[in-house]
């Protein structure tokens, strides 16, 4: 019998506040993250509006000299993560480091600090450029630094899969759990990707909103009106556990991760699958791991990115899997209140659907004023809803054809 593996401590740090208690009220309120780029000058751009982090200050997570030679999303990481690690009350201690691992996933990495010294090295040369850039700019060294911060010496790699990423690295930690290799992981997701080139990719794409006069009003998941997702940056950690480990320590536990489904489209670099085939496949494959029925299922958080496309086909995908119940079952996007925070969205999405089981209420989703006919389903628009919420189902696509979804259940011994 493999490990049963639950949840005993959450962290963020989000558009929507520093913490995860503050995030969470935040989502409870309705209330948008999103807001004019205040990092640089958007003025040159289509995309003028992101949801971007306020009143973040690295120093209180880490010293000096470790600031400086991390990246903006490195920092992220390791705040998320010690807020979770408080939460769990776990204790760190040389006899059990090696038992507790670090997955951190991200799309990008340490974007910022490659486009700061890309402009060194045009500007001033090869010898002006940073020699600490090859640690800060890889996608790994949240991970990296994060077990060198709390001194974890477990398993310790970072997961890239696109939007994608933390969901799968929080599904990878999890198998890593229930295999033997790891009797703690501490995994998520962190992202920084807002610096000029980042904005500029996106924005060439055409696939980012231009409401740069209503910016709260941009991230508007299954609207008819919807032109575009917004860019958002932050991080989200969890502390999953071996179900023995955590009853050993007399842990609180949030929840239990019962189900992980990952596929691929092999279709389009950026483009959904045709019949969104793919996103139905992972749906599937996590209900099947999970060993329950789509109708048992309490509550949905969609990837719901605003984008035409994604909308439509995941909506089409949750009906190919859940057949009649998908008009029953609540759907909500968290992104239109906390943007899209790409590579970090899976985890900060999981955190979010664990609080719904232990708090028994939905988010909402906001800016539904204008109801597309292709998305038809309840996606429990503007406020919450009170709701016994026993099963969430979380998903992640992104591109290259990237599926995962995530499964959490109550937890009952």
């Amino acid at each position: 019998m493999k490990e049963r593996v639950v949840v005993t401590g959450l962290g963020a740090v989000s558009p929507l506040g520093l913490s995860m208690e503050d995030t969470w009220q935040a989502l409870m309120s309705g209330k948008s993250g999103v807001g004019r780029l205040t990092r640089f000058d958007p003025a040159p751009f289509n995309c003028r509006i992101a949801a971007e982090v306020k009143g973040f200050d690295p120093c209180n997570y880490l010293d000096r000299k470790e600031v400086r030679h991390s990246d903006r999303f490195v920092h992220y990481a390791v705040a998320a993560s010690r807020e979770a690690v408080k939460m769990s009350a776990l204790k760190i201690e040389e006899g059990n480091a090696t038992d507790i691992g670090v997955l951190v996933g991200s799309g990008i990495g340490g974007l910022s600090t490659l486009f700061e010294q890309t402009r060194v090295l045009l500007e001033k040369g090869p010898d002006r450029v940073s020699p600490f850039l090859a640690p800060m700019m890889v996608s790994d060294m949240a991970s990296g630094q994060l077990s060198i911060s709390l001194g974890v010496k477990g398993p310790n790699f970072c997961t890239t899969s696109s939007c994608a990423s933390s969901a799968d690295a929080i599904g990878t930690a999890c198998n890593l759990i229930r295999d033997g290799y790891a009797r703690v992981m501490i995994s998520g997701g962190s992202e920084a990707a807002l610096t000029p080139i980042g904005l500029a990719a996106f924005d060439s794409a055409r696939a980012v909103s231009t409401r740069n006069d209503e910016p709260e009003k941009a991230s508007r998941p299954f609207d008819a009106l919807r032109d575009g997702f917004v860019i958002g940056e932050g991080a989200a950690a969890l502390v999953l556990e071996a179900l023995s480990h955590a009853l050993g320590r007399g842990a609180n536990i949030l929840a239990e991760l019962v189900g992980y489904g990952a596929t691929g489209d092999a279709f389009h670099i950026t483009q959904p699958a045709p019949n969104a085939e793919g996103g139905a496949r992972a749906m599937k494959k996590a209900l099947e791991t999970a060993g329950i029925r789509p109708d048992e299922v309490s509550y949905i958080n969609a990837h719901g990115t605003s984008t035409p496309l994604n909308d439509k086909f995941e909506t089409m995908a949750i009906k190919k899997v859940f057949g009649e119940y998908a008009y029953k079952v609540p759907i909500s996007s968290t992104k239109s209140m906390t943007g899209h925070l790409l590579g970090a969205a899976g985890a900060i999405e999981a955190a979010i659907c664990v609080n719904a089981i232990g708090r028994g209420i939905i988010p909402p989703t906001i800016n539904l004023t204008s109801p597309d006919p292709d998305c038809d389903l309840d996606y429990v628009p503007h406020t919450v809803r009170k709701k016994d919420v026993e099963i969430t189902l979380s998903n992640s696509f992104g591109f290259g054809g990237h599926n995962s979804v995530l499964i959490f259940r109550k937890f009952r011994n």
